[in-house]
Parts: structure tokens; C-alpha cells; sequence
């Protein structure tokens, strides 16, 4: 729980400095893996970097509304975390409808990759990566009781949901030759997408979202 204005700062200035980082590191991986799954002719790994860029989307919500808290302090906390939590929850739409392309063309085509092996690599490093993310993302949200953020680690947990699927799709492909491997995992994927996105715009729509009321959380 945060006490006074000054450690009020500091968690707010790290929730920034985790969607600035969210933010240039997905638009990185994004492109990269679009790069690379174009050229290996890998829709999996091609649609894990567009998935990469829609995750972008979360962190400029998070990095906008802490920038209006910050700047109109207390009062505009409501409205900011709705605005926040309805970013979110678009994107987390956005990723259901490319999972569900993606998975519903793999399985019409019957297409088969040339490579997989960037996708084991790329997944691997993610995994890594985004784990750390959403456990400093979910203790800065629980400390300052902001729905937004902890929904935002939740968008992150989804990414790294994406980055097992490709590493275990990319791996098996790798050792068998299975070209629908990751179909399953994608379609289950997505309606976890879903859900999440459901929850985000419930939560946006009721203001549950908001605990400044019943908490003097200040900046």
C-alpha cells in the first residue's frame, strides 16, 4: 500500500518506465520476427511478431495513463484507468481476431514453414523476458491498487502464453516435420484473449477499476 506522495512517485515512475520498455522491446521483436517468418515462410513466428506489436498497444495505454495521473493528480485517476483498461481490452480483441486468422489459414492451407528454428530462438528469449516483466508489472499494480497495470501484467502473461505455444510448435516442428502442431494451443489462446478482454472492458464499464476512492493514494 502506498503511504505518502513520494513512494506514490516512485511505483508510478517505474509503471512507466515498464511500458516505455514493454513498448520498444515488443516493436523490436515484432518487426524481427515478421522479418524472419516472411522469409522462412513461418506464419507462426509471422503472426507472433504482429501479436508482438499489438502487445505494443497495452503499453502506450499504461504510459498514457500515468502520464495524465501524474499530471492531474488523484482526481483524473478514474477516468485514466478506465481510458487505460479499454486500451487493453481492445488489444486484447485485436490479438483473439489475428490468433484465430492465423490458426483458421494454417489449417486451410495446410501450409508448412521452411524453418522453424528462429522461432524456438526468438520464443525462448521472450519467455525470459516477459516473465520478468509481468511479476514487476503485477507487484507495481497490487502497490498501487490500479487495476489498469495488473491488467496490462495480465496482457504480458498472454504474451508469454503466444511464446510457449511458438517455442513448443516451433521445437516439435523441428524434430517431426507436424505442420498443425499449435492450432489447439492457438484456438485456446484465444478464447483466454477473450476473456481477458471481457473482464478489462467489464471492469472499465462497472469502475471496479478504481480504488483511489476507498484508498488515499496520492501523488
Amino acid at each position: 500500500m502506498v503511504q505518502d506522495n513520494e513512494q506514490s512517485r516512485k511505483y508510478y515512475r517505474i509503471a512507466f518506465q515498464l511500458a516505455i520498455f514493454t513498448i520498444i522491446y515488443n516493436i523490436i521483436e515484432g518487426l524481427v520476427s515478421i522479418f524472419l517468418g516472411f522469409t522462412d515462410e513461418s506464419l507462426t513466428l509471422f503472426g507472433f511478431g504482429v501479436d508482438s506489436l499489438i502487445e505494443v498497444i497495452s503499453g502506450f495505454g499504461i504510459a498514457q495513463m500515468v502520464v495524465r495521473i501524474r499530471a492531474n493528480r488523484d482526481k483524473q485517476r478514474d477516468q485514466s484507468e478506465k481510458r487505460a483498461l479499454q486500451i487493453t481490452g481492445t488489444a486484447f480483441y485485436i490479438l483473439v481476431a489475428g490468433l484465430l486468422v492465423m490458426a483458421a489459414y494454417n489449417l486451410y492451407t495446410r501450409h508448412q514453414p521452411e524453418t522453424t528454428l528462429w522461432g524456438v530462438i526468438i520464443s525462448s528469449i521472450s519467455i525470459v523476458v516477459m516473465i520478468t516483466l509481468m511479476v514487476m508489472k503485477m507487484g507495481v499494480g497490487k502497490i498501487l491498487k490500479s487495476e489498469a497495470i495488473t491488467a496490462d501484467a495480465r496482457c504480458t502473461r498472454v504474451c508469454i502464453y503466444m511464446s510457449l505455444v511458438l517455442l513448443i510448435s516451433s521445437a516439435i516442428y523441428e524434430l517431426t516435420g507436424l505442420p498443425w502442431i499449435d492450432i489447439i494451443g492457438t484456438l485456446g489462446l484465444a478464447w483466454f484473449s477473450y476473456t481477458e478482454g471481457r473482464e478489462c472492458f467489464e471492469k472499465a464499464r462497472t469502475g471496479s477499476h478504481c480504488s483511489c476512492r476507498n484508498n488515499n493514494v496520492h501523488e
